[in-house]
């Protein structure tokens, strides 16, 4: 995903849109609308909008687009809260689903017999996706690991 279409993402999707977001950003409406038009060459955000629009909405979007360019992965790092059973499990399914969707993406792509590079964009979102599941995954049972008992 481009960071423009992130960021149009981010402040559109909130409730309200930019009509509510952007006094809480400390500007009209008028400008963030057109920071968040992909076709505004006036008008671009800063990275101080980027981030201030990430935490006032907790929309990442932007941080994954930019993780995603730069061949990078973003996870929480603070408490994720259950740290049981049944939380791992769940993180399991997201991590078997994830896969699964690189599986279609790839299956998509060679369809044809070819591989062309706007399908790839496909593919790249796709194991972007599981990255993340599995190394949330590794967070979580990294919570829960016990310290090694000395001796072993």
């Amino acid at each position: 995903m481009s960071l423009q279409d992130a960021f149009y993402g981010t402040v559109h999707d909130y409730p309200g849109g930019c009509e509510s977001l952007a006094p809480r950003m400390k500007t009209t409406p008028a400008v963030l609308r057109n920071k968040a038009n992909p076709n505004s060459t006036t008008n671009i955000p800063s990275l101080q909008d980027a981030d201030r629009a990430m935490a006032l909405t907790g929309d990442f979007r932007i941080l994954h687009a930019l993780c995603e360019n730069h061949g990078h992965v973003a996870i929480r790092t603070d408490a994720q809260g259950d740290s049981g059973d049944l939380a791992v499990l769940e993180l399991v399914t997201h991590v078997w689903a994830a896969n699964g969707n690189v599986g279609a993406a790839v299956d998509a792509t060679l369809a044809d017999g070819r591989v062309e590079v706007r399908e790839l964009k496909a593919v790249r979102a796709a194991i972007y996706r599981t990255q993340q599941a599995m190394l949330s995954m590794l967070a979580r049972l990294e919570e829960m690991a016990e310290p090694a008992a000395e001796g072993r």
